[in-house]
């Protein structure tokens, strides 16, 4: 039916390539992501039965063409940015118009101004403009990561000390923690709602002391956050605008 790295589906007249990620950690369940640029993968245990994976695909099928539609579905309404006066982005949830000021003889700055983002550009470049946005949902995402992690620890008692965040582009993920304890986080983060930054950071939280998804992994979760499911449906329904360039 496949290779040993991925597996083809097929649902309909539609044909579904999965990657699969072998896992050999102790404790890793079998999983199945779909992500917002439409690559599926399949986490897969180490010592797996193939027959295992095959039932646990064939069961999926169905549910993973729905994902891949209704991502497809906002990729359609999606439009490339232009970086120019009128267009929207987005910042903690909320969309903000983006208003460029051409001024060859000021600082090139970005700032937040009455709702809205204003961009003093020397000279007129789709591409610096981008990248001092860029810039600044970086420096801005520092700050509200670090701000929001420092909130939640009191409520995560088996976090001894505060772990290293670092800050990272990541094309699949929000959020990732090394075995050695560091937390990393998409910066394109910020532009989500801060309950959603804090499911995140929330999640990657819970690793520290399980380092799988396992179901005292998700029992902890609940535990901390037990609306976490509402908060991560609304963050995988707004990815492709959030991951958007």
């Amino acid at each position: 039916m496949g290779d040993k790295d991925h597996r083809i589906l097929t649902y309909g007249d539609e044909h579904i390539r999965v990657e699969l990620l072998p896992r050999a950690r102790p404790g890793t369940t079998l999983r199945i992501k779909v992500h917002p640029d439409l690559t599926v993968q399949v986490v897969v245990p180490e010592g797996t039965p193939d027959v295992d994976l095959e039932r646990a695909l064939k069961q999926k099928t169905r549910w993973i063409w729905q994902k891949l539609r209704d991502f497809r579905a906002v990729q359609e309404h999606a439009t490339p940015r232009m970086y120019v006066s009128g267009e929207s982005h987005f910042y903690l949830g909320r969309r903000h118009l983006l208003k460029v000021h051409h001024q060859p003889d000021a600082p090139e700055t970005v700032r937040m101004l009455r709702g809205r983002l204003e961009v003093s550009v020397q000279e007129r470049n789709t591409l610096r403009i981008q990248k001092l946005l860029e810039l600044w949902y970086f420096a801005r995402a520092q700050e509200v990561f670090q701000n929001r992690l420092s909130a939640l620890l009191p409520t995560t008692l088996w976090v001894t000390a505060p772990p290293t965040l670092k800050l990272q582009v990541m094309q699949t993920q929000w959020g990732n923690c090394s075995p050695g304890g560091t937390i990393t986080l998409n910066p394109h983060l910020v532009k989500a709602p801060r309950d959603c930054i804090d499911y995140v950071i929330l999640h990657e939280l819970c690793h520290l002391k399980e380092h799988n998804h396992g179901p005292a992994f998700w029992g902890l979760l609940e535990r901390v956050m037990p609306d976490w499911e509402r908060h991560k449906a609304r963050l995988d329904g707004m990815a492709e605008m959030m991951l958007q360039k």
